[in-house]
């Protein structure tokens, strides 16, 4: 319910922000209404202090030593050669079969470092078939409802909850009308937003991005929580059966949606809140990496890192702070569920950023060239600290991890990389078969819709495919070979 005009200026002038209405009386009507209606949306006092709360903690941590020791023996597994493997992929296909697997999905991005004003999960990354990020996972959550269903002999359901954002909700909803949901059933793709929040000048004062508008900016990949409560997944959950909810980034094109075999491991082990993870490519990639922090789990920055601790080995020879964080985590049901109950603790964390804003001094529009403002936002790491059964499974990078961050050309975390990287995992997936490409330089793409992670291609045993081509089912096969 929107509050009058009185009630709000009010309430703002209480918190210090009474300057957001110095326009107001030269908005039209409809201005002014869309005006009171977002400021209507914002606890003015709560906010304010939020964000005067970060930027201290955050001067104060920048002071500060961070206490960061390496994961202590026994939280992590490594896949490779683990002869679990089988048992942790027949309790995820259970949980599966029993419907109590739902996906998330954080895709709240758009694609402006790629030359696109779509959402990044529209994107074409160039494979043959033309297939966007979207539906490539798509793919994976259709395929994997029929292997389960095909042991089960009964419809199998893996419900997806789309995250987007202000910029990217409509077009993303769009985007899966005209596609048909991809053959899922829209009854089991829900879309919700995560919030924003304002932003703020050095001093704490809400920015105006136009004279009837706060600045306002996503409240980060850990905004994730709130929305989940505020929005209705948690009860959609609960009312579903879900137990288990595998949590992911939409730019990665080798995502495992709903894997098996990593809801398992986390099954087996009771855990409220896992994580996978692959080995650092070399001490100095500048990625996060799972650690201890001031003794509890959490994701140490790159920057966090010093040269000493990226070149520190174990006895085993492997990189004491060597865990890549790929943003791919597991949570159940109950752990999300009580994130309120520790949500205080969540701290917001600041980021110093270029803002266009309205000078209230003379109505005139600023664009800077620098630093001037801060935008607040949490990180969906921020709750590992918080988990009592927290768990770490390393996957291999190549199977398993290919982000899209930068522009076609780039050379790394780009459109090419990823689409290399769907195509060479497709040639692993013929070889693993017993399969032959007749030469170098042919280029097989697999849809997911054929096989999830290799299985359902026993028909290229032996066989040498001769050309260049898309398989989408196994009538394609026998053309090809």
């Amino acid at each position: 319910m929107t509050l009058s005009y009185s009630e709000l200026r009010e309430n703002y002038e209480k918190a210090g922000q009474g300057h957001v209405f110095q326009f107001f009386h030269e908005l039209t009507l409809e201005a002014q209404n869309d005006l009171l209606d977002q400021l209507s949306q914002i606890d003015a006092q709560v906010i304010s202090r939020t964000g005067k709360q970060a930027m201290d903690n955050h001067h104060l941590l920048e002071k500060a030593d961070c206490d960061v020791e390496p994961l202590p023996s026994g939280v992590m597994e490594d896949i490779n050669n683990n002869s679990s493997t089988d048992t942790w992929y027949k309790m995820g296909m259970d949980l599966i079969k029993n419907n109590q697997v739902a996906v998330i999905l954080m895709a709240g991005g758009q694609g402006t470092r790629l030359g696109s004003a779509d959402p990044k999960g529209c994107y074409d990354i160039g494979l043959p078939s033309k297939k966007s990020l979207f539906q490539l996972q798509a793919e994976r959550i259709y395929r994997l409802q029929k292997l389960a269903a095909a042991q089960e002999q009964k419809d199998v359901v893996i419900p997806w909850y789309i995250m987007t954002s202000g910029p990217t909700d409509k077009p993303t909803r769009d985007y899966f009308i005209k596609h048909n949901f991809f053959g899922l059933n829209p009854e089991n793709v829900m879309f919700f937003q995560q919030g924003v929040m304002p932003c703020f000048t050095n001093e704490g004062k809400f920015m105006l991005q136009e004279k009837g508008k706060l600045a306002v900016a996503p409240d980060g990949n850990g905004g994730l929580y709130n929305a989940l409560h505020n929005e209705g997944v948690i009860k959609s959950l609960k009312e579903r059966g879900i137990l288990y909810s595998h949590c992911y980034c939409v730019d990665n094109c080798l995502a495992r949606v709903a894997d098996p075999v990593f809801i398992g491991y986390c099954a087996s082990r009771n855990t409220d809140c896992g994580i996978k993870v692959v080995p650092k490519s070399h001490p100095e990639e500048p990625v996060g990496v799972v650690a201890m922090k001031n003794k509890k789990y959490g994701v140490v920055e790159y920057s966090e890192i010093s040269n000493e601790m990226a070149h520190r080995r174990l006895a085993d020879n492997n990189l004491a702070f060597g865990a890549a964080n790929i943003v791919n985590h597991l949570f159940s049901t109950s752990f999300l569920e009580d994130i309120p109950t520790f949500a205080d603790k969540l701290e917001y964390h600041v980021a110093n950023k270029k803002i266009p804003y309205i000078d209230v001094s003379t109505g005139e529009l600023v664009k800077p060239t620098k630093p001037n403002g801060v935008k607040l936002e949490r990180f969906v790491f921020d709750v590992f600290g918080h988990a009592k059964n927290f768990a770490i499974l390393q996957v291999n990078r190549h199977e398993e991890f290919s982000p899209l961050k930068n522009g076609p050309g780039a050379g790394v975390d780009c459109p090419e990389t990823s689409r290399d990287d769907i195509l060479k995992q497709a040639a692993r997936f013929v070889k693993s078969a017993g399969g032959y490409l007749k030469e170098e330089g042919i280029e097989v793409e697999i849809s997911p819709l054929l096989s999830y992670s290799g299985e359902n291609l026993e028909s290229l045993a032996s066989q040498t495919i001769r050309e260049s081509c898309i398989l989408n089912n196994t009538e394609d096969i026998a053309l090809v070979i």
